[in-house]
């Protein structure tokens, strides 16, 4: 069910085709499912207008778009969620196998460290500093 005065129904309309027309050139496929993905699309809108950015509609965002890139739609995780369960953590985007329906998408286990682990200080190595958090 979508929240109410979020986004209008041409606002979403738009949102999902520009995600679809951006994704299938390189490979990826949405939710087959489109009300599904409509869904998420609408979550996508309304992270959009709370925090400025498009972060995963299903994780929790903090609000600081500095901490939440592995987050931001499509998420560093996706390529791995595709290759290891044919669907990305909230399964906007499914392998091409699921898109066809010839693999049906389970529940996908969170890959994001937990916050603590975020926000350790990034460790030292021969005086150069490593925190690899960059989209793929």
């Amino acid at each position: 069910m979508t929240e109410p005065n979020i986004a209008s129904l041409q606002e979403i309309d738009i949102a999902y085709r520009k995600l679809k027309q951006d994704a299938e050139p390189g490979g990826y496929h949405l939710n087959p499912d489109i009300e599904f993905a409509r869904e998420l699309v609408t979550g996508l809108l309304a992270n959009e207008k709370r925090y400025g950015y498009q972060s995963c509609p299903c994780r929790l965002a903090e609000g600081i778009k500095d901490k939440d890139l592995d987050i931001v739609c499509p998420c560093d995780y996706r390529d791995a969620d595709l290759n290891d369960y044919d669907a990305c953590y909230c399964a906007m985007y499914v392998s091409d196998t699921a898109r066809k329906g010839g693999k049906k998408i389970g529940s996908i286990p969170e890959r994001r460290p937990m916050l603590a682990e975020r926000n350790k200080e990034p460790t030292k190595r021969s005086g150069v500093l490593i925190k690899v958090s960059l989209p793929v």
